[in-house]
Order: C-alpha cells, then sequence, then structure tokens
C-alpha cells in the first residue's frame, strides 16, 4: 500500500540492483528486465484505478502515482520500477492546457501556431512549485517498494515535447512541427532550450525525491532525418545529460544512470552512444549486433523486442527472447521492449516474456 511517508529521507536498503549494475556495466547473474509502459492499462487492476479519475488528475495524485507504478510488480519479478506520469506534464508546467480526449489521446486545447506564442509560455519554470507533484510520487514509491527494485524517473526529450506542443497532439508527420524547424530555426532553438533548462531542473528534482535511475524518451526522433536530428535533438539530448550530471555532482545527490531512447533514430546510435548517458535505448528496427557493433563496449543497450510479439504463443515468445539475448549477450544489456506495452495485450504473456528473459540468461551465463 502507499502511505504517505514525509521525509524523504531514509529510504529501505535496496535488495535488488541488478537492473543498476548492468546501467553501469557491471556484471550481472541474470539480464534484467522492465517493460516501457508496465503501469498500463493491459491490466485490469490499472484500468479499475484509473475509472474514476481524469488521467492528468491520477498524474497529479501521489497516492494513485504510486499505487498504479506498484501494479505491475506485484504479479511479475520485474527488475525496475518505472514511476507512472506522463512525459506532458512538462508542457503543463510551461503553462500550456493539456487535456486527454477518450479515443484520440492528449490534446493541447490551445497549441502553438505562431512564433509569438512562446511569449505565452512560462520564461522562469519553479518545478517544485509546478512538478512537485510527480516528486511527491517518487519519494512515496520509493518507499513503498521498501526496497524491492530501483524506481526510474524520466521525461521527454525537447523535441518530442516541441512536437506535441505545434502540433497539438499526435501525429502521424509532424508537419507543423517540423515546418518550424525550417521556417523559424531560431524560434525552435529559443523553444528547446526553454524545454532543456526545465527538463534539466526536473530530472535532478526526480534525484532528489529518490529516483534512482533517469530515462529521456525521445519518442518522435524517427520524423526527424539525420541532419535536423543533428540540429534540433542531439545537441540538447547531450546537454540535459551534462547539466543533470554536473547538478548532481553540485547538489551532492546521487549520480545516478541515465537512459536516452531514441526511437526509430538508428542513423544517429554512434552519437547517442557518446553523448553523455550509460544506457542506449533501442527500439525492434534494429538488429542487436549491428547495434552492439555501432555503440562501442563503453556503453549498455537496452530494448528491443517488438512489442507486437507478446501477442504470440509464451514458447514462441521464448524463442525470440532466447534469440535476443544470444543477440545482445547477457551482459551490458537491459531486456526490454522496442516501445510500450498495448492495452490489448495479455499479462500473462508479459509474465511469459519476463520470466524468458530469467531463465535463458540464468542459462546462457551458466554455459
Amino acid at each position: 500500500t502507499c502511505s504517505f511517508v514525509r521525509s524523504p529521507k531514509g529510504f529501505p536498503k535496496l535488495k535488488n540492483d541488478t537492473f543498476l549494475r548492468a546501467a553501469r556495466g557491471e556484471e550481472t547473474e541474470h539480464t534484467p528486465v522492465w517493460c516501457m509502459r508496465q503501469a498500463g492499462r493491459y491490466l485490469p487492476e490499472f484500468r479499475e484505478t484509473r475509472a474514476a479519475q481524469d488521467f492528468f488528475a491520477t498524474c497529479r495524485s501521489p497516492k494513485l502515482c504510486c499505487e498504479l507504478t506498484l501494479q505491475p510488480l506485484r504479479r511479475f519479478p520485474l527488475d525496475a520500477a518505472i514511476i507512472f506520469s506522463d512525459i506532458l506534464v512538462v508542457p503543463q508546467a510551461l503553462g500550456m492546457e493539456v487535456v486527454m480526449v477518450p479515443g484520440k489521446g492528449p490534446t493541447f486545447t490551445e497549441p502553438l501556431k505562431e512564433v509569438e506564442d512562446l511569449l505565452k509560455l512560462r520564461q522562469k519554470v519553479d518545478v517544485t512549485a509546478e512538478l512537485g507533484y510527480v516528486f511527491q510520487a517518487i519519494t512515496l514509491t520509493r518507499h513503498s517498494l521498501e526496497g524491492r527494485v530501483p524506481l526510474i524517473g524520466f521525461s521527454g526529450a525537447p523535441w518530442t515535447l516541441m512536437s506535441y506542443m505545434i502540433e497539438g497532439g499526435g501525429s502521424t508527420t509532424m508537419a507543423k512541427a517540423k515546418s518550424w524547424l525550417y521556417r523559424h530555426p531560431e524560434a525552435s532553438h529559443r523553444l528547446l532550450r526553454l524545454l532543456a533548462d526545465v527538463i534539466i531542473d526536473y530530472l535532478v528534482g526526480q534525484v532528489a525525491a529518490g529516483a534512482q535511475a533517469l530515462q529521456l524518451f525521445e519518442s518522435h526522433a524517427g520524423h526527424l532525418g539525420p541532419e535536423q536530428f543533428q540540429d534540433f535533438a542531439l545537441p540538447y539530448i547531450r546537454d540535459i545529460a551534462r547539466a543533470v550530471k554536473s547538478k548532481l555532482k553540485e547538489e551532492a545527490l546521487p549520480l545516478v544512470p541515465m537512459i536516452i531512447f531514441a526511437k526509430d533514430a538508428h542513423y544517429a546510435l554512434r552519437d547517442l552512444a557518446r553523448a553523455g548517458y550509460e544506457v542506449v535505448g533501442l527500439d525492434w528496427t534494429i538488429r542487436p549486433q549491428e547495434a552492439r557493433a555501432q555503440t562501442g563496449k563503453d556503453v549498455t543497450l537496452q530494448g528491443n523486442l517488438d512489442p507486437c510479439a507478446l501477442y504470440a504463443p509464451k514458447e514462441k515468445i521464448g524463442e525470440l527472447v532466447k534469440k535476443m539475448l544470444e543477440g545482445f549477450g547477457t551482459q551490458r544489456y537491459i531486456a526490454n521492449l522496442g516501445h510500450g506495452l498495448y492495452p490489448d495485450m495479455n499479462p500473462e504473456h508479459v509474465g511469459a516474456f519476463v520470466e524468458a528473459v530469467h531463465s535463458h540468461s540464468r542459462h546462457i551465463n551458466k554455459h
């Protein structure tokens, strides 16, 4: 249960640090595994907890976030928890209104249309005032986990957030947001800088609240080509890692491992491996051996089972996992899906995935 604990100090001792060790490149007995969107609608208990509540109201309730974060861990022996929240809390902190429209997803009531609209955004954000509810959720969850597994905090990356703020929601082409990059490069950089500054403070605040690792989601990387990624995404991704680490040092906070997940950005893997993150997350569109060759020996890889593989029979899931582990190797590797779980997935198949990672990796390590 998630009872609120005021003091963020005195967290319970961590019992399973396999995920953190793999992230730091240390040896592990088995390959750790967690799933993006592991707290989600595929679980009946999630749907029950969320039923009466507006989505963003749920995000603002530390108690509910804690409960939703813990639900998958009650079912599966996952090696990490990730705080239940949403990447769009950052645009909300900048003063934009986002609502969750059933059947449509997150929708901005007034997206950014003209460069002048940037003036409507808060230019200085006090993250504790605007996003303190996430910090409270992290502290509460960290206590409620009782040291079972580490807790991951996260944020969306600047380009991904910018694209939502201009498109006003999801989009198949991101044409409105990309047109800014071509028509208004200076204004685009102004917006990306503003976002990066908030994200840096937000991530540092999550560690202060108790997050033991951080993931940056550049979910819309695939809409950019190599040049635009180089200009408008990579510099901010690099800067966030550098600034977060230097602020953690300054504030005498733990230097937690950081994960960069840039979906569909195989063209940038070499650069991402040198961007200052301990872990590079991969989607399912690249071969493990190829990803290893491009990223080198100094980063841990995370991913990359096709989420749709979980629709396969359980035996088939086991075979696919075994092949994936043989491709990546069991060390310096964190098993995950190449994207989040889908709402109609069978929880038993998620269990089969987790179990297969543990048993096959232990077997490979023994032999």
